[in-house]
């Protein structure tokens, strides 16, 4: 991956929706030029943008889930939790006996979720669920650890541009602010959304023009409906890579135990490392979980050593690295590649 193949991811993670024509403002090069790299990248599986609905919102729950089973059962194992629809990571971990898997539990489920299926599995041996009861977002916190990361300037040209296209270009809106406020009930998913969500769920970057097609609707409906869903944060746009492809090869699960009182603040510290790819306070023992990408085991040390041990309220970290991983954000992955649906 060259520098213009890194600074488009950039401006994906910061805006899946960007338009072409913002992205190549920053990143200096053609319009033309951005599609293509876009579209190599995507052919390549390196890059996946999905928007996908907030499981909140859908009152559901979401859990992280440490199945310990027998070693010549775990690859069968993870295959099968990689394989449903109520699954969103699926990564084999420690020596290849533990499957870390994230799942959604809600009152839609009738008897069948991964809690209830887990127990009755033969192959598991035992099993740690944990329920997450606050994400830590930071201040836009994305994954962002390249070497040459986009300057602040750049930063600013993207987000200038999304102030002046935001209309037009269906981006994220701000949950914060008075306008999601007035469109919050607007923006709830219902029943006839359903096509919409489904092709957004294929390809989180679909035109007016595709999703009108797709849905039987007019551009005008589509348009408006997609931005009332984004800007009621009912959908969330997803920014999947394939981290080998740009030599980041050490992911890893860190379960840390943190002083109660310190929880908020060191939650909010670590999602803004750009190194961070998730950070919650959970349930259990271990009440903070975060997943970082490293370049190498040696930057994960440096990182473990000097990040989080610089943070006075953690007393106790469980590093956890990644031997492979089958699914993560809902797309499964093959060779290192993200494997499109």
């Amino acid at each position: 991956m060259d520098a213009t193949d890194r600074r488009i991811v950039q401006c994906l993670l910061r805006d899946g929706r960007a338009s072409f024509r913002r992205i190549a403002e920053v990143a200096e090069v053609s319009e033309q030029t951005v599609a293509r790299r876009y579209r190599a990248l995507v052919a390549d599986g390196a890059v996946r943008v999905r928007a996908l609905p907030r499981h909140a919102l859908l009152g559901d729950r979401t859990w992280f889930v440490r199945v310990r089973c027998r070693p010549d059962a775990t690859d069968a194992l993870a295959d099968a939790l990689a394989a449903r629809e109520d699954t969103a990571y699926v990564s084999v971990t420690s020596g290849g006996s533990e499957i870390v898997c994230q799942t959604h539990t809600g009152l839609r489920d009738q008897g069948g979720s991964v809690l209830q299926r887990l127990p009755r599995t033969a192959r598991v041996l035992g099993f740690d669920a944990c329920a997450v009861m606050h994400m830590y977002l930071g201040s836009g916190a994305k994954w962002l650890a390249f070497d040459d990361p986009l300057t602040d300037g750049q930063a600013a040209l993207l987000h200038a541009s999304d102030q002046r296209q935001r209309a037009t270009t269906g981006g994220d809106g701000d949950e914060g602010g008075g306008a999601v406020q007035d469109v919050r009930n607007a923006g709830t998913p219902r029943e006839q959304d359903g096509p919409l969500m489904a092709e957004l769920a294929r390809d989180g970057r679909a035109g007016v023009v595709e999703l009108a097609r797709a849905c039987g609707w007019s551009k005008s409906r589509v348009s408006a409906r997609l931005e009332e869903l984004l800007a009621a944060g009912a959908l969330r746009v997803a920014v999947d890579l394939a981290y080998p492809r740009f030599g980041f090869h050490a992911p890893a699960y860190l379960w840390l135990t943190v002083a109660p009182g310190g929880l908020d603040a060191t939650g909010e510290a670590l999602s803004t490392h750009p190194e961070t790819t998730f950070a919650a306070a959970v349930t259990g023992s271990a009440n903070l979980l975060v997943t970082v990408t490293c370049r190498t085991m040696d930057d994960l040390y440096s990182y473990v050593t000097t990040k989080v041990g610089a943070l006075d309220a953690v007393h106790q970290v469980d590093v956890v690295p990644v031997l492979h991983r089958l699914k993560q954000a809902g797309t499964r992955l093959h060779d290192g590649r993200l494997v499109p649906a």
